[in-house]
């Protein structure tokens, strides 16, 4: 049957599990209500036909950058670590407006949300010159118009050049997280403490780019005996999360495994990034080139908050990203040796997990945010990111793709073919 966008759905028919088990997923308004075998729930009003299709959580983007997205070809960067892709976006975003973040913003969410994320954290640069919030004011815009189709966080991300009072003035306007780069700083831990006293002041919950690197000091630690407590419950609830971690996973088992500690002991998220840290990282050694990813089985084994994420798509610190979370399970299982099962845990219900959303999935009880993909099982929708999708968020069906693949007819076998 098919369905306007934005209808409420009501019965999902003929599904197939990440188990295997084919059901039919019954769901009141924003939640799951029910998972029966396939053919006996009762009939609804809004049927979403799902034969042939695995259900699974919806993604979770837990690390983007949408103001940078698709600035690439703009740009024109030259190919390098990422020292070079911060020199070569902060001169182009000189020239960049409101409206040309905006725009790009938009279209890079919207390609996601088709892709299958209903759930987006987007760090946003606070700029040099004297209009630093234009991607403030820009991604704030985008979140107000994509209101109902998808859930977007933002965060504040600046060096230590910019001053606290940008931070303070981007809060004031919406920007729900303080961010920052500390390991980029002359001083990583003046820094790292600058971050964390705004956030504590502003009781605002914090998200750091966190030792992004393969070498040099270690601020992990530190930042999660800071953060280990901080209130975590009701309303003034902070969170703290650390994406990319590149240093942890170059750390002697023994100091990995007690920076991992510190973590546990804080709750502290992590955010795992495959593609960008495995373009952006070891550039230097063209020999036994490391691969840049945190200590993803450490973390896993030790079962830490964990997420994984894309970060930067088609601009100066990744050329290329697709906007689809099977990109990123992948690379999970391909450069951090996860299971496939692993993976989509890590792109769906562990980046919700870290960025503290309602647990969802076809499960009762769950948010309805799900994914339903054209495929057989979850290792063959991985194995093939088909491009045939249903995307619900909170109930509601908020994009579709079907797609249609012809291929010309092989040549008939020869009918005088002797078989020995």
């Amino acid at each position: 049957m098919s369905l306007p966008l934005s209808q409420q759905l009501d019965v999902l028919r003929g599904a197939t599990l990440a188990d295997g088990r084919i059901v039919d997923v019954v769901l009141d308004g924003e939640t799951v209500a029910g998972v029966v075998a396939a053919g006996t729930a009762a009939p609804g009003a809004n049927e979403l036909d799902l034969h042939g299709h695995v259900l699974l959580p919806a993604a979770a983007e837990p690390h983007a950058h949408l103001d940078k997205s698709r600035t690439w070809e703009l740009a024109n960067p030259p190919f390098g670590d990422l020292v070079t892709a911060i020199q070569q976006f902060r001169a182009f975003s000189a020239t960049e407006t409101v409206a040309s973040i905006a725009a790009r913003a938009e279209q890079t969410a919207l390609e996601m949300l088709a892709k299958g994320f209903t759930a987006i954290r987007s760090h946003v640069d606070l700029l040099r010159g004297d209009e630093p919030l234009r991607g403030v004011e820009a991604l704030l815009q985008v979140r107000e118009r994509l209101t109902g189709l998808m859930d977007i966080e933002l965060v504040a991300l600046a060096d230590d050049q910019i001053d606290t009072a940008v931070f303070e003035a981007a809060l004031d306007l919406g920007v729900d997280l303080v961010g920052g780069v500390p390991h980029l700083a002359s001083d990583p831990f003046v820094e790292l403490d600058r971050l964390l006293t705004l956030a504590e002041r502003r009781g605002a919950s914090i998200d750091l780019h966190t030792d992004e690197s393969l070498g040099g000091a270690l601020t992990l630690p530190v930042f999660a005996r800071r953060v280990a407590g901080w209130p975590r419950a009701g309303r003034s609830g902070m969170t703290a999360s650390a994406g990319h971690c590149v240093r942890l996973g170059t750390l002697p088992a023994e100091e990995r495994d007690a920076a991992i500690s510190d973590v546990l002991a804080a709750d502290l998220g992590i955010i795992t990034l495959p593609i960008t840290n495995l373009y952006l990282q070891g550039w230097g050694h063209p020999v036994s080139t490391p691969r840049g990813l945190t200590a993803v089985r450490a973390l896993l084994d030790a079962g830490a908050r964990l997420g994984a994420g894309a970060d930067n798509v088609r601009d100066p610190f990744n050329p290329l990203g697709r906007c689809d979370p099977f990109e990123t399970v992948s690379l999970l299982v391909t450069a951090a040796h996860t299971t496939v099962d692993e993976a989509y845990r890590l792109v769906s219900t562990g980046a919700r997990d870290v960025m503290r959303l309602p647990a969802a999935g076809p499960v009762v009880g769950g948010r309805a945010e799900l994914l339903a993909v054209r495929g057989s099982s979850l290792h063959d929708v991985a194995a093939t990111a088909d491009p045939s999708r249903h995307v619900i968020h909170r109930g509601r069906l908020v994009a579709s793709t079907v797609c249609t693949v012809s291929v010309a007819a092989p040549a008939p076998a020869p009918t005088d073919r002797v078989l020995a």
